[in-house]
């Protein structure tokens, strides 16, 4: 259930969860299939790298029958992404009952900072199925 079925934009973006804990989530995306017209990792990729990594936080800490919606994504970009993959480690800022924020660092293959990222999510209880 963490990686995403094909069905999910994440799984179309090619991102792959790599580690997840409510402590840290490690995810990764490929460059190639998410740029821009000029070639360079697309600003939105990132964020939806970036909400999936810290989505999948919250949730896991928000605890039984409970969820994670977003609420507040900022994203500044620092530098261009152009080849390879990115990754992203989402870490708690603030864990409460009913939100929960999440600091973002993506890096490109180098290690270097590509972008930085906040995420807000609403705890809450989950619909009925």
């Amino acid at each position: 259930m963490i990686n995403a079925t094909h069905e999910q934009l994440s799984a179309r973006m090619g991102i792959e969860i790599v580690e997840y804990s409510p402590d840290r989530v490690v995810a990764t995306m490929p460059v190639a299939g998410n740029r821009q017209p000029y070639g360079l990792l697309h600003g939105g990729a990132n964020a939806v790298l970036a909400e999936q990594a810290g989505s999948i936080a919250a949730a896991l800490g928000a605890g039984e029958g409970r969820i994670a919606v977003g609420l507040d994504l900022h994203c500044t970009h620092h530098r261009a992404a152009t080849e390879g993959t990115v990754t992203a480690v989402a870490t708690p800022l603030h864990r409460g009952r009913s939100t929960a924020t999440y600091d973002v660092e993506i890096t490109d293959d180098r290690g270097r900072r590509t972008c930085s990222a906040r995420l807000t999510c609403v705890l809450r209880d989950a619909p009925p199925k």
